[in-house]
């Protein structure tokens, strides 16, 4: 029996720690941003520049006059003798360069030396004079209250106006002088009216803040909607442009032997060979619009297929002798994996001066060479003259610029020209290691 009704016991227990966990939740927080003395620097102003610490200048200026004032009315107002007047006065100065840097513990300074005045002249005042708080007095601790609600959250600023006031009116009610004059209408106008300005500054320093992060995320937004535009826009001509005309003529290779009767095997051949690299050309072309349409090229949810590398050279050569010229390859070093970028770059510049040759120097013997260095990757694709005159090319001119650009990507360099016995040359050198730009 005992085992069964104990049951219901541990759970009520639990509920109600429960509730009074939620209960005292926020009071707890609120106690610890009470007893925090964390850094939490005054800032500076934003423009002009120049006067960034003017407002530290002006609340030096505050301290050492209400320092001043304050020693000088407990001395003849209320007739305290001693260094007693200056110890507190200064610890009242104190407090205030303390919040400048150090919000909450500057408070609690203050509040001691608001103390130690109203326990000096617990015994002084009298008929007209004020007590607890000192007419010169209250002035500096009001700059602390002003200070703590600038950098601190509202429920905190609202617990240091109302235990402020509350430590004053408590005073009067239990300790107050005859005849001295309250408070505490004062200190609950003075205090409230520096916390409501601290909170107001605050909340206008956040609010700019944001709006600058807030234009900062649109000039971004504005600027990757732009780019994504742009890279839409290269997409859409391409698409309208190559991959039509690469069609057209893949169709055509493919039409064209049904035309001739009986043709000879050298045209099927030639006419096969120009349909696989009509559609080798179109399959590559849409890998690139994938990637220019693509948001994130990367987005693992956006396959591609993988980018050619040097592995790929002897199917790159053969595509070229097929097409009527004569290709001779070496390799020197001990062949290995480069690095994406570099296989990339390497077999991009390769197949580019391939084409170069194919376009102005038919009939030529062209070399293509590769070595493998400890450190650099140096490519060299050489023709000889051309033993017939070359087609005229529509094209813009844009593919020494285009290799050059790779290579200068990489940390690497090209060159080019003519060769002294007739004909071109290309050679670039790769790094191993390419160059990063963060």
């Amino acid at each position: 029996m005992n085992g069964q009704h104990s049951t219901p016991a541990a759970a009520t227990g639990s509920g109600r720690a429960a509730d009074s966990g939620r209960r005292f939740g926020p009071l707890r927080t609120l106690a610890g941003e009470l007893f925090t003395f964390e850094r939490n620097p005054l800032p500076g102003m934003s423009r002009p520049r120049w006067l960034a610490r003017l407002p530290h200048l002006l609340l030096g200026y505050v301290v050492v006059l209400c320092t001043f004032l304050t020693t000088e009315q407990m001395s003849s107002h209320y007739r305290v003798g001693g260094n007693y007047p200056l110890v507190a006065a200064v610890a009242g100065g104190a407090a205030v360069v303390l919040a400048m840097f150090r919000p909450i513990a500057g408070w609690w300074m203050a509040l001691a030396a608001a103390f130690m005045l109203a326990v000096q002249t617990h015994g002084h005042a009298g008929e007209g004079q004020s007590w607890p708080w000192t007419p010169v007095g209250v002035v500096p601790f009001a700059f602390v209250v002003l200070l703590v609600a600038l950098r601190v959250p509202p429920r905190v600023t609202t617990a240091v106006v109302g235990l402020s006031v509350a430590f004053g009116a408590l005073a009067e009610l239990r300790f107050r002088p005859a005849g001295s004059e309250s408070t505490i209408p004062v200190t609950l106008l003075l205090f409230t009216f520096a916390g409501v300005l601290g909170y107001a500054l605050r909340a206008g320093r956040l609010a700019r803040r944001k709006l600058v992060e807030q234009e900062t995320l649109t000039e971004e937004e504005r600027a990757r909607t732009a780019l994504l535009e742009e890279r839409s826009r290269i997409a859409r001509e391409l698409h309208d442009v190559v991959a039509h005309h690469m069609s057209v003529i893949s169709i055509q290779a493919q039409v064209a032997p049904h035309l001739v009767k009986d043709p000879p095997p050298e045209l099927r051949e030639n006419l096969a060979g120009i349909r696989e690299n009509a559609l080798e050309a179109l399959t590559e072309l849409r890998r690139v619009l994938g990637v220019l349409r693509s948001e994130q090229a990367a987005d693992p949810a956006n396959p591609h297929h993988p980018q050619p590398t040097l592995a790929e050279l002897e199917g790159l050569v053969g595509n070229v002798r097929s097409a009527g010229l004569e290709v001779t390859t070496a390799i020197a070093g001990i062949r290995r994996p480069l690095a994406p970028g570099v296989e990339l770059t390497a077999y991009r510049i390769v197949q580019e001066a391939l084409s170069n040759c194919l376009r102005h120097a038919p009939g030529s013997q062209v070399e293509v060479g590769i070595a493998y260095g400890p450190r650099e990757l140096h490519l060299c694709v050489a023709n000889t003259a051309p033993t017939r005159k070359a087609p005229p090319s529509p094209g813009a001119g844009h593919g020494l610029l285009g290799m050059r650009e790779r290579a200068g990507m990489l940390g690497g360099e090209l060159a080019a020209g003519p060769r002294p016995g007739g004909g071109y040359e290309v050679s670039a050198v790769l790094p191993v290691d390419p160059l990063t730009n963060d």
